[in-house]
């Protein structure tokens, strides 16, 4: 079997040669690109761009499984890979930590107004005018005594509030349909409906994922319903919030300001409103790495293409019912499913 590798120097080639496999890397910039390296794999390793899409994979009729970096799948077309009979899998919990740390780091860069503390005295402006100073201890904030809010609850809001209650919040409060108040209160964390948290919560921070329910998610309505002096955080998918409505509330301080990892467009495009506001922090989507994650994603990532060509189960499985539709293709014509052990026994769908 053969398996394709988009390009990077962090790849574990060596893994999948061990296991018996064939393998191709090739740098892929356009949808042609992928096409072409992944036209007669089996499996394959993608990243964020280009867009693993219907029509790379309806071209690749051998491929069975891609595997991208990460927990987020949104470069994935899942609709089309269930349809096709393609597993798409993901390496939950790989940078958790990192995630929740970086979160962690912007809601302080913020509350203690670090970065404006650093330009300044980089400045010379530290004993120059002592109003600059007395500016400073009348605008930081403490986190204590607050209410900090979590969209979404899954692995990495939870290690967010985990983190989070050191700081000694009034009460921490999350929202997400998916999740049940028995697993909240394992975390100290009352679930309350998406319109509460945004209207209750000092600081407020995103860990969804990126799909139709959650495109947006923050617009104008949502961001009008926030107090003046709220704190947004946003280290999940850049398309949860519309940029246009939050550049719009930050410049007429509609809330206090925002610290961004994630943007619309990526890269951020130079001349962004966002970039040149003075309540507003952005890091190139940057958050969930590491060295530790960068060793360990490209094992976990050759590890779910290993498994699933073997017969065994992935570590994370982000479109589970295409089960079904590989159970009704090896019962009908296996097509690209041919001769490949049945992995679904270790699975639940």
């Amino acid at each position: 079997m053969k398996v394709a590798l988009q390009s990077s120097p962090f790849n574990r080639a060596d893994l999948f040669e061990a296991a018996g496999f064939e393998v191709v890397e090739g740098r892929i910039r356009s949808e042609q690109d992928m096409i072409e390296l992944l036209k007669d794999a089996d499996g394959a390793q993608v990243g964020t761009m280009p867009l693993t899409s219907r029509k790379v994979m309806e071209h690749c009729p051998k491929l069975k499984v891609v595997s991208r970096m990460g927990v987020g799948v949104d470069s994935i077309d899942l609709t089309a890979a269930t349809e096709l009979g393609v597993l798409a899998c993901n390496v939950p919990g790989v940078n958790t930590a990192e995630v929740a740390d970086h979160a962690v780091a912007m809601l302080l860069s913020l509350t203690r107004r670090l970065p404006d503390a650093v330009r300044t005295t980089r400045e010379g402006a530290w004993g120059s005018d002592g109003r600059l100073t007395v500016n400073y201890m009348q605008t930081v904030r403490r986190i204590a005594g607050h209410t900090v809010g979590i969209i979404g609850f899954g692995n990495i809001g939870r290690a967010f509030a985990m983190r989070i209650r050191g700081f000694g919040p009034a009460r921490i409060i999350a929202s997400d349909p998916y999740v049940e108040q028995t697993t909240a209160d394992l975390y100290g964390v009352k679930l309350v409906p998406l319109a509460e948290l945004l209207g209750a919560s000092d600081y407020i921070t995103i860990h969804t994922s990126l799909t139709e329910e959650t495109r947006h998610i923050i617009d104008a309505d949502a961001l009008a319903l926030m107090k003046p002096t709220a704190i947004l955080v946003n280290t999940a998918r850049g398309p949860v919030v519309d940029g246009a409505a939050l550049a719009s509330a930050l410049q007429r301080s509609q809330i206090e300001a925002a610290a961004l990892d994630v943007t619309e467009i990526e890269p951020i495009d130079a001349q962004d409103p966002l970039l040149s506001l003075p309540n507003v922090i952005v890091t190139p989507h940057l958050a969930g790495f590491s060295p530790t994650f960068l060793e360990e994603c490209p094992i976990r990532q050759a590890e779910n293409i290993i498994r699933v060509l073997t017969g065994t189960a992935p570590h994370g499985l982000a479109n589970p019912e295409v089960i079904k539709t590989i159970a009704v293709m090896r019962a009908t014509d296996p097509g690209r499913w041919e001769g490949v052990p049945d992995f679904s026994t270790a699975l639940a769908v």
